[in-house]
């Protein structure tokens, strides 16, 4: 027993130290923080083991593990004042206690493929929740479920799902490394949406925690909350602690392809027809479009380069007539046709090779780190030739550090009404646009080069402008964008960003909610669902 004390005290002493060190605070109220935080364990010991300091070593590696270090890993970007990493519910609701009690904000990461950071930085004192403890995947081939654990990544729960069944998927992302919390929050589109919708659609129920700690599901939390949590940003209203997915049939062998043209090669006509045919396509068919520029050779000319990676579901037999009789100009082959299996199509959208283990969507240290500003758009009406020929001359004035992507969206979407869930991005968009500028060659995003890559994006983003929706120009949550507003004293202010977003019935709607699950808007980030102290 005096051991045990003697261990406590200790313990401790060392965090209360290391809260006075990183940020001023008293002794007295570093003290009595921890303190709450120990009166709600049970194990000292383990407790330990999932807090990280400042001024412990694992501190920074803990915090790097999910987070943009070019971008956000600077003396001037203040990270948290104690990363809480529970592998058991009640450690959460201890967090939230104490947090809430001695006046620290919370910051939930989940996966850490956040745009902006605003999982992982802050402007004020704040406690970083990382579930990245708690990824649990529990799959269910016979009921076609799998219960996910709020920190679990997109790479998990394929390869989970894959070593089940190979007729089984979840329509998802591309990224490995992206949080299915933090996805499915968003809405999530993938290359099943065109069949099956977004990820969002194939929610059946959650494990929910709210500003007060209690543990909900669908059936206590209420309709209103489940509609906003899938989709209006779940981190504005709680704690996902688990979400039953509903999963869907895929065959056995699927058929991927790519088809690479320059502009040399008339991609200008072949993406223009794009817009027309594709979006109205068989719905078994799903393309994304990836767009950069080059130089030609050792000159000065540059080019434009687009890539036409095409999943179907089904065999090539089945695909090429189909291709020839709409889109023969696409050129498709058997030659360029690969029948693979649904995680293998993972794989290749990832970054990897078909042939490459899949072990490797469940290993997190083995997937690719990015950086780089990113901006959304969504397509309703086909650009003109002359339209994209002007932003070809855009792009040519760039250093070749962006890309765009062009996802098909239409099939499935247009069954949707805008308000059947928060994102509203359904029946008639053509295609949704994901613009870029990359880091990854830059020590920080603050460089002269980098500065100059941020300027050409906005540049291109107004460029842009008269091809993409209007009233308002929609954007993805998910791919958060700061430019675009973070003011949210009023609901003229908020409107800015959030009716991009969610539209303003949507919007509207969400703020509703939010008023009465966390009326202290003790959830929050700078864009995240505001508290008005008047009713809309």
């Amino acid at each position: 027993m005096m051991s045990s004390r003697l261990t406590c005290s200790v313990f401790l002493l060392v965090l209360s130290l290391s809260f006075c060190v990183s940020f001023g605070a008293s002794p007295y109220i570093s003290e009595d923080f921890i303190t709450c935080l120990q009166s709600k364990t049970n194990n000292v010991t383990t407790f330990s083991q999932l807090i990280f300091t400042p001024v412990n070593s694992t501190y920074l590696p803990v915090w790097q593990a999910a987070a943009d270090s070019i971008r956000f890993d600077n003396p001037n970007i203040r990270k948290p004042s104690v990363i809480v990493t529970p592998t058991i519910e009640t450690q959460i609701q201890a967090a939230l206690f104490c947090a809430k009690k001695h006046g620290y904000e919370m910051r939930i990461r989940d996966g850490g493929h956040d745009f902006e950071g605003l999982s992982y930085t802050a402007d004020v004192p704040f406690v970083m929740l990382d579930l990245v403890n708690m990824r649990a995947i529990d799959v269910n081939v016979a009921n076609r479920t799998a219960w996910v654990q709020g920190g679990a990544l997109l790479g998990e729960l394929y390869y989970t799902i894959s070593q089940k069944t190979d007729t089984l998927y979840f329509p998802a992302g591309i990224w490995a490394g992206v949080g299915v919390s933090g996805f499915l929050s968003g809405g999530g589109y993938g290359n099943l949406l065109r069949k099956y919708g977004l990820g969002a659609d194939n929610v059946l129920d959650v494990r929910f925690m709210d500003v007060n700690g209690n543990i909900l599901d669908r059936k206590s939390m209420g309709e209103d909350l489940f509609w906003a949590i899938r989709g209006g940003g779940a981190s504005s209203f709680g704690i996902v602690l688990a979400w039953k997915l509903r999963l869907v049939p895929v065959p056995e062998r699927v058929t991927l392809f790519t088809v690479n043209i320059t502009l040399e090669q008339g991609v200008t006509d072949i993406f223009y027809k794009y817009q027309y045919v594709l979006p109205k396509f068989n719905r078994d068919l799903q393309m994304r479009v990836q767009l950069n520029t080059e130089n030609v050779g050792n000159t000065a000319k540059k080019t434009v380069r687009m890539l036409f990676n095409g999943i179907y579901q089904g065999r090539i037999d089945t695909l090429l007539p189909l291709l020839d009789q709409s889109f023969p100009e696409l050129n498709v082959t058997r030659e360029i046709c690969e029948e693979v299996r649904m995680v293998q199509t993972t794989l290749q959208f990832g970054g990897f090779t078909t042939s490459t283990p899949t072990e490797v969507l469940a290993n997190r240290s083995a997937i690719p780190k990015v950086s780089y500003k990113g901006k959304s758009d969504y397509v309703r009406t086909p650009i003109p030739k002359s339209g994209l020929r002007k932003l070809w001359r855009k792009m040519f004035e760039n250093d070749n550090s962006q890309t765009l992507f062009m996802y098909t969206f239409g099939g499935k979407m247009e069954e949707y009404s805008d308000t059947a869930l928060p994102y509203p991005h359904r029946a008639g968009v053509l295609y949704q646009v994901f613009k870029r500028v990359d880091f990854m060659d830059q020590p920080s995003d603050k460089t002269a080069i980098s500065r100059r890559r941020v300027a050409w994006l906005r540049s291109f983003d107004k460029s842009l402008g008269p091809y993409v929706s209007k009233n308002p120009r929609e954007a993805y949550s998910n791919y958060n964008d700061l430019d675009l507003g973070v003011g949210s004293a009023t609901y003229e202010e908020a409107s800015v960003w959030g009716e991009r977003y969610w539209k303003k019935e949507n919007f509207k709607k969400l703020i509703q909610i939010k008023a009465k699950v966390d009326p202290h808007n003790f959830f929050k980030h700078p864009q995240s669902i505001p508290v008005f102290s008047t009713h809309l």
